[in-house]
């Protein structure tokens, strides 16, 4: 693919984009050496993995391969018989691990999940979870082995801890003892891997020891005791031993290692082939992207594009269609009005496709493999080489112009600018005829009338404009298909504040061609824009029309599989109820036949119709309407004549005229309607009591209160009760007793030590609806009762 190209098009700064959702290193080495591929087979291989990706994201979420490491080298000295260092294994061990993880994320949750491109190398995947526990187990860190890697190791370090500890307590009483007047401070000191101490340089003959080293000023001998010099002497080589020992444990974990050698590099290819591919998937969730459909046509139908790298809040989206009807699409209007943001798009695009990556577009947007992808976008005119604004675009022109084929894609950015505008334009149309006239996919963006009228004119050649509001001078950024771009020039001057008797001047050099040319774009813009704001709302209305029309199709399906429903169910039943009742009269002929001939009494036959009575009432209830049940069951002797009673069956309320028979009947006067009826189909209505205040509604809780106001002593009797007990009992009479408009009441507490009666007149003193209160005089209880008047 051609490297100018996609610096034009910025296809680098979409590579980088790549790389940032990749985490290990070869996964961003592969995708800043991305490239758009021209073979089909393989672009359609990359789209489908960057697909699989992107919906395993979305399902389960992003997997990390940060602990990827590159292990090549490493691999290399094992293949030789090389031993490796504790940070080489552990990186070899995090591969491992990692592999393990990506291998369970790869794994589908339910057998209901659909396959995959990607699930081969999950499958190829081996996490070798033996090696990696055997690493983790005998390495704690780079440089750093676990004591329990070998018996050996762990009893050598047994020993440096003894001895150390033996090493610093000689040490210490050293210190702290004889030697404390030579020292320069009373500490224990390292020189080498020997212990020290610090000795003033005129106590040097008084300490026996080897001098290891002195201070800057040579005030200072380090010197290492005699004492100690057997131990430090056993130190060094229990070191010397532990690396021994060290080695020998990496080389045996290098041999078990090595073992796995196509394994471990098969893990790390398939770790960093899936960071890439899981990379693409991510920037596609990340710019909304969707997979483009490829093809061979050179078609190419864009829905709804957003250039990926323009702010996605305010980017406007543009629809392109190319390579159908028409091949070149000539691209006209202002500047600042898209056009040159629509020609990358569409090329930008292109790259994309082509590199296995989806595009910021709606669904079923179409694409076209090309062989080469040609720009000529920008301005490249340079001081040194002599090139003006247009020697450099034609510089770029006839680099490309022999070699393209009608496998490639043209894209010009204002052909023909930077000369003289009569000579620009024939030059931009023969070269634009050129290319049309191959077949080759172009598209080129232009201010030149002449190059509107050439696509008025010729067969397969398509305008299109950036639309553009004169009345804020703002571009809206919409690509509008069919229509060449109107320059705009003097209304854009006019709002700009030119004078208006200049424009009018300008205006009447135009030619009345020219003119009449200008209000025919105009008009053409215009009655697109009509059309197209009608064609959205007959969308709109024909999209509520069929939503509308399916529900009523659910409802009227619903409906009719009620009414089967209903029906079955009824026939069902009738059938039941007809078998039933044929049952019931053949027993009953036959049964009465059995009477004719036999000498049976009038008492069983009695019984037997009274069970045949009981059966067809059966029947009927189960065959008629479920009535309303009545709250609770009812015996004859709750019945009284005049009492109030609803009927359930009829619904209706009525008076008691005769009391229950021994059926259990009683006759109910229901105004002009007098009936007899069973007392199971009847609810007593309970009445409020005529002596109650009118005030008192007839609620559940106003018949509490009547019913508890009737029942209310004038007296209550407090004896033997402590203060509390009494003062709570007495609180809530006094309630009861205001309800039952009581005006006077009795308070019996003896008299005893006085104590009960105290606290009940304190309590009585703090009451609001206590009027006054008195002992009882000679007749009423003395001292031992207290009369209370309420209010």
């Amino acid at each position: 693919m051609n490297q100018k190209t996609l610096t034009k098009l910025e296809y680098y700064k979409i590579t980088a984009l790549l790389e940032e959702q990749a985490s290990s290193m070869r996964g961003k080495q592969l995708c800043r050496k991305l490239k758009p591929m021209t073979d089909p087979e393989k672009i359609n291989t990359a789209q489908e993995q960057t697909e699989a990706a992107f919906t395993r994201i979305v399902k389960k979420g992003r997997i990390s391969f940060g602990n990827v490491f590159p292990i090549g080298e490493s691999l290399k000295r094992l293949e030789i018989g090389g031993a490796l260092g504790c940070g080489e294994l552990l990186r070899i061990c995090k591969v491992l691990q990692n592999a393990g993880k990506v291998k369970a994320y790869g794994r589908h949750d339910t057998q209901e999940e659909l396959c995959d491109c990607l699930d081969v190398y999950f499958e190829q995947l081996e996490p070798l979870f033996p090696l990696t526990a055997e690493i983790e187990r005998c390495i704690q860190g780079e440089d750093e082995i676990s004591d329990d890697a070998s018996s050996t190791l762990k009893n050598i370090r047994r020993s440096i801890g003894h001895i150390n500890d033996k090493v610093h307590a000689t040490l210490t009483n050293l210190v702290n003892g004889s030697l404390r007047t030579y020292l320069q401070d009373p500490i224990i000191t390292m020189r080498g891997d020997r212990y020290c101490v610090p000795v003033k340089a005129e106590y040097r003959s008084q300490v026996n020891g080897m001098i290891h080293d002195q201070s800057s000023t040579g005030s200072t001998l380090f010197i290492e005791p005699m004492a100690v010099v057997k131990l430090n002497n056993d130190l060094k080589e229990l070191y010397a031993k532990e690396q021994e020992e060290i080695q020998v444990i990496l080389a045996r974990l290098s041999e078990e290692t090595a073992q796995y050698i196509e394994e471990i590099r098969t893990d790390y290819r398939i770790l960093t082939d899936l960071d890439f591919i899981f990379a693409r998937g991510a920037l596609a969730l990340s710019m909304n992207a969707s997979r483009p459909i490829l093809n061979t046509d050179g078609r190419i139908h864009i829905r709804e594009g957003r250039h990926p790298l323009l702010d996605p809040k305010k980017v406007v989206p543009i629809t392109v269609s190319l390579g159908d009807d028409f091949s070149l699409l000539i691209i006209t209007g202002p500047n600042t009005g898209g056009k040159t943001v629509s020609l990358k798009t569409v090329g930008l695009f292109t790259l994309m496709g082509q590199s296995g990556l989806h595009i910021p577009a709606r669904d079923r947007s179409e694409l076209a493999v090309f062989k080469q992808v040609y720009a000529d976008i920008g301005d490249e005119q340079s001081i040194e080489q002599s090139l003006s604004t247009f020697s450099s675009h034609m510089t770029n022109i006839v680099s490309f112009l022999h070699d393209v084929d009608e496998n490639s894609l043209v894209l010009f950015d204002e052909l023909g600018a930077g000369t003289d505008p009569t000579e620009g334009a024939a030059l931009a149309i023969a070269i634009l005829s050129y290319l049309h006239g191959r077949g080759i996919r172009t598209m080129a963006t232009t201010h030149y009338s002449e190059l509107k009228v050439y696509a008025l004119s010729t067969p397969g050649v398509e305008n299109a404009c950036c639309e553009f509001d004169v009345e804020s001078l703002r571009p809206t950024y919409r690509l509008l298909i069919g229509i060449p771009g109107k320059s705009n020039a003097f209304a854009i001057s006019g709002k700009l504040g030119l004078p208006d008797y200049i424009i009018e001047d300008a205006k009447t050099r135009l030619s009345e061609q020219d003119v009449s040319f200008e209000d025919l774009i105009s008009d053409l813009e215009t009655s697109k824009r009509t059309i197209e704001k009608e064609q959205e709302e007959i969308a709109a209305y024909k999209k509520e029309i069929e939503a509308l029309k399916s529900q009523a199709q659910q409802k009227q399906e619903r409906i009719e599989e009620q009414r089967e429903r209903i029906l079955a169910e009824a026939r069902e039943k009738a059938n039941t109820i007809l078998r039933d009742a044929k049952d019931v009269a053949d027993e009953t002929i036959k049964n009465f036949r059995k009477f004719g001939k036999e000498n049976i009494s009038a008492a069983e036959m009695e019984k037997e119709r009274e069970r045949l009575r009981k059966k067809m009432k059966e029947n009927t209830a189960s065959s008629s309407l479920k009535v309303q049940k009545p709250k609770k069951e009812y015996k004859p002797t709750d019945f009284k004549l005049g009492e109030s009673v609803k009927v359930l069956s009829m619904n209706l309320t009525g008076t008691i005229s005769s009391l229950p028979d021994s059926r259990g009947n009683v006759t109910v006067q229901m105004g002009i309607l007098r009936s007899q009826v069973h007392i199971s189909d009847l609810e007593i209505i309970e009445e409020a009591n005529p002596y109650a205040p009118k005030s008192f509604k007839r609620t559940s809780k106003g018949k509490l209160k009547m019913s508890k106001s009737l029942s209310v002593s004038p007296e209550i009797n407090l004896l033997g009760k402590t203060v509390d007990e009494a003062v709570s009992e007495l609180d809530k009479y006094l309630d009861d007793a205001l309800l039952s408009h009581l005006s006077t009441v009795r308070v019996v507490h003896g008299k005893g030590t006085g104590a009960l009666r105290k606290g009940i007149h304190e309590f009585l003193r703090r009451q609001k609806h206590v009027k006054s209160y008195r002992l009882g005089e000679f007749g009423e209880g003395d001292a031992g009762v207290t009369i209370v008047e309420l209010k």
